[in-house]
């Protein structure tokens, strides 16, 4: 077999897949037995795997060894459909080998992973069959092997943004056809650092499942809207009925996020991922880029509105059209799933939910009255850009100012709109020996719930738990009508 991998190694085409003949589209992959058999056998060899990916009971190894045994002959047969990414299922199967060899110690999958290119494939509906041991974000912690069928969004719109003034070159945007358990959960990423390696090497690329993104919106927004009687604009209402549509919109609100994390009036490392500090912190950080993402496409929508359209290209019009709707996806992502989705422990993504509701309602153009939620969509641009500004200028004074000075600005900045906890030791004062200490020591007194939810938000949470729940696996292929679990809810 390993004659037959380095054979097409060498045949493929690399660079324009698209013309590659008798190619089966990826979902038709999917119906395959070889495919088929990959998914099981990889199901039982994932039973035999600790936490960090090792099979370390010998007795374990005749069983997996079986196992692998039907795993690498049906990567082999499935590898022709996927001559773009042959390098890397070559190195897939000397890893595989490698890791058998020594006796499934701890897998190290690095020289699979650095032949794994997607990024360099960007093309509408490519597919890939990805396997690697790895954990999945909101999915698994344990680090065990994964098979998943995926299929590349990448409308010309979008590649028309992404060449321009949003490049982005590490940005993939994907779409589910088909997986195995580590990600029939929430999460919504294949990112290269979650894979087991021996070293930590560049990172070319990062992975969003705009699919999942754009069906759990839908679901729920679907139910929030009506519990809350919010009359959806026309357009806002047209995502909920076109999964498609609505994932062109997460992909162009993502590209703009994404990039976002290293561009502005920044510390060296705003999200600081290897560093212990404050959960609210990294609220921040992320609706700063969600609120870019909000302010790029205000511009964007603006601009090219001013434009005749007679003057404008077809990607011209996709983007403006899109632009519009992603200020749509940011507003109800974060206010209806984001802010409570996740337990009350340092949930960093709830609080900016929180956040940006209670900015929108004290601003004046989000209304909860009579029992009706009401939102002033001409006024709503310039308010959440506003506390886009905010956001930015703490960022610009952080540059220079002591770490522990920045936490204090931003906990003061967060305190001008949300209420915390009342047991809060931040809220009361933190003593002399904590300010002059050391920065964990601030980070040990921030509660795990520091800013609790709202009574709005504790009402809202009872009513949509459930249809928050049933967005977990959830992809755009599996759940084409998702109008009943908004029907239970309501009821």
């Amino acid at each position: 077999m390993s004659q037959f991998v380095q054979r097409f190694t060498q045949d493929a085409i690399v660079g324009e897949p698209e013309v590659v003949e008798d190619r089966l589209d990826v979902r038709d992959v999917a119906e395959l037995p070889a495919w088929r058999r990959l998914k099981d056998a990889v199901e039982s060899f994932r039973a035999l795997q600790t936490e960090n990916g090792s099979i370390p009971d010998r007795s374990a190894h005749p069983a997996a060894s079986r196992h692998l045994a039907t795993i690498l002959p049906a990567v082999a047969e499935l590898a022709p459909h996927f001559p773009h990414d042959a390098a890397y299922l070559a190195a897939l199967h000397r890893d595989f080998t490698q890791w058998e060899a020594q006796g499934f110690g701890v897998p190290d999958f690095l020289d699979s992973l650095n032949a794994f290119q997607p990024q360099q494939h960007r093309v509408d509906g490519l597919g890939h069959l990805v396997v690697f041991p790895m954990v999945t974000q909101n999915g698994s912690s344990s680090r065990l092997v994964e098979a998943v069928l995926v299929e590349v969004i990448w409308p010309e719109f979008i590649a028309e943004l992404e060449a321009g003034d949003y490049g982005n070159t590490l940005f993939v945007a994907l779409r589910f056809v088909d997986f195995t358990p580590g990600y029939d959960t929430n999460s919504a990423v294949l990112f290269p650092e979650t894979v087991a390696m021996r070293e930590i090497p560049a990172f070319t690329w990062g992975a969003i499942f705009q699919d999942r993104e754009a069906a759990r919106y839908r679901r729920v927004v679907r139910a929030a809207a009506e519990i809350t009687k919010l009359e959806l604009p026309d357009e806002a209402a047209a995502m909920l009925d076109d999964q498609e549509l609505t994932e062109r919109v997460f992909v162009m609100w993502d590209i703009i996020h994404d990039r976002s994390h290293m561009r502005g009036d920044l510390p060296f490392d705003p999200f600081m991922i290897k560093q212990r500090m404050p959960f609210f912190l990294y609220s921040l950080e992320e609706l700063r880029c969600d609120l870019t993402a909000f302010r790029e496409s205000v511009r964007l929508d603006r601009e090219l509105s001013a434009r005749p359209d007679e003057e404008l290209s077809d990607a011209d019009r996709a983007i403006r059209d899109h632009a519009r709707l992603v200020q749509y996806a940011v507003v109800f992502d974060r206010i209806f799933r984001f802010a409570i989705t996740g337990s009350r422990v340092r949930n960093y993504d709830g609080l900016g939910g929180q956040l940006l509701f209670a900015w929108m309602h004290q601003h004046d153009v989000l209304h909860w009255t009579d029992t009706q939620l009401t939102i002033d969509w001409a006024e709503v641009p310039d308010v959440i850009i506003a506390l886009s500004d905010q956001i930015n200028e703490l960022y610009r004074r952080s540059i220079d100012r002591p770490k522990s000075a920045h936490w204090l600005a931003a906990y003061e900045m967060l305190t001008r709109t949300l209420t915390p906890h009342p047991a809060s030791r931040w809220a009361r004062g933190l003593p002399e020996e904590t300010l002059a200490g050391m920065p964990k020591g601030y980070t040990d007194a921030v509660l795990d719930d520091e800013f609790p939810l709202s009574m709005f938000y504790e009402a809202l949470n009872k009513k949509m738990a459930a249809v928050i729940a049933s967005t977990a696996g959830i992809t755009g292929i599996s759940s084409p009508d998702d109008s009943a679990p908004a029907e239970e809810a309501a009821a």
